[in-house]
């Protein structure tokens, strides 16, 4: 009897823990592309989760599903009602996004978080006249750490990444990565292990989380570190625009005004900073990684390169119809608060 007790208590202590999504009216499906163990399915969707469920008092919920679909396929997804809500990396997304490529510049001073509400306080401003999320509700913007390069051999200057095959995420990193003279293999995140391991590439441009999230310190030992990074990277929560408008109007509302937004952007982006912390905190505890400081002389080298870089992207964006200066200008202000 006490040990039914003890079981009946537990099970009532679960449902009064997770009981809110019991009851929801309205329950979400989420596809994720990344890992079960990423910071993104550990702690980002369970706290954008959380949120959706206080704000609207218990009646919307989700739940996570992997492996539906591969990474650049997600925002498809979305657009085709096969799920209600997914994250995308908008490099992966080839020729579909332009506007996008200002908050992946190098050369900005600040973390995750700041990055990520400068984005979406940019985006709302200058960037969204743009229209590159049509189709489908954009509910979040956020960026990762600076990327930084990680390999198996040890690099210590900016001139040994010339000659190298390199995974890149695509748009400024990809730029970057051949402007320094590496040769870019484009892959998504989700099979750089397996990549590194056939040593089809020499290294990845990815940010230090990567290093834990896709256990890096096992195929790329060392990391070159420039101080602010080589670039960032760009993500947006989306959700089906006809799964929004289905929900009832106070439901709507309270999404909208406590959740999407400025709130979801900021959250992932904080989240980003812990799991950045995590990735630098393993690899200084394995024995056989190292990070190598760039120097002063790399650093001075590498702003001609970065500037040549920030023109070009300026320039394709200012194409688009966007005041590009205006919103690289806003980005360092946001983040400068």
């Amino acid at each position: 009897m006490k040990l039914l007790n003890k079981l009946l208590g537990a099970t009532l202590g679960m449902l009064l823990t997770t009981g809110v999504s019991y009851g929801a009216d309205h329950k979400l499906t989420i596809s994720s592309w990344a890992p079960p163990g990423h910071g993104l399915n550990a702690q980002m969707w369970p706290n954008l989760i959380k949120m959706m469920e206080e704000a609207t008092g218990g009646k919307v919920t989700a739940e996570v599903k992997y492996g539906l679909a591969p990474p650049p396929a997600q925002m498809d997804l979305v657009l085709d009602g096969a799920v209600d809500m997914t994250v995308i990396f908008h490099g992966y997304q080839t020729g579909r996004f332009t506007a996008t490529k200002l908050i992946k510049l190098p050369g900005y001073s600040g973390n995750a978080e700041a990055a990520s509400v400068a984005y979406w306080r940019v985006h709302e401003k200058l960037l969204a006249a743009a229209n590159e999320h049509r189709g489908v509700k954009l509910i979040g913007l956020h960026t990762h750490g600076p990327a930084q390069l990680h390999s198996n051999a040890k690099v210590t200057s900016l001139g040994g990444i010339s000659g190298m095959k390199i995974r890149v995420p695509g748009g400024v990193g990809s730029q970057v990565v051949t402007a320094l003279g590496g040769t870019g293999i484009k892959v998504p995140a989700p099979k750089v292990y397996e990549t590194l391991a056939s040593k089809a590439a020499d290294g990845v441009v990815m940010p230090f989380e990567s290093r834990s999230g896709f256990k890096l310190t096992e195929v790329a030992k060392n990391v070159y570190e420039v101080p602010g990074g080589l670039y960032r990277g760009s993500f947006a929560f989306l959700m089906s625009q006809e799964k929004f408008d289905s929900l009832p109007a106070d439901v709507q509302k309270a999404l909208n005004e406590k959740v999407f937004g400025e709130p979801a952007s900021r959250m992932a982006g904080k989240v980003w900073d812990g799991i950045d912390a995590k990735g630098r905190a393993v690899t200084e505890a394995a024995g056989d990684n190292s990070v190598n400081a760039a120097s002063g002389a790399d650093i001075a080298a590498y702003k001609p390169i970065a500037e040549d870089i920030v023109k070009s992207v300026l320039e394709e964006v200012s194409a688009k119809g966007i005041d590009a200066n205006a919103a690289r200008a806003m980005i360092q202000d946001e983040m400068a608060k």
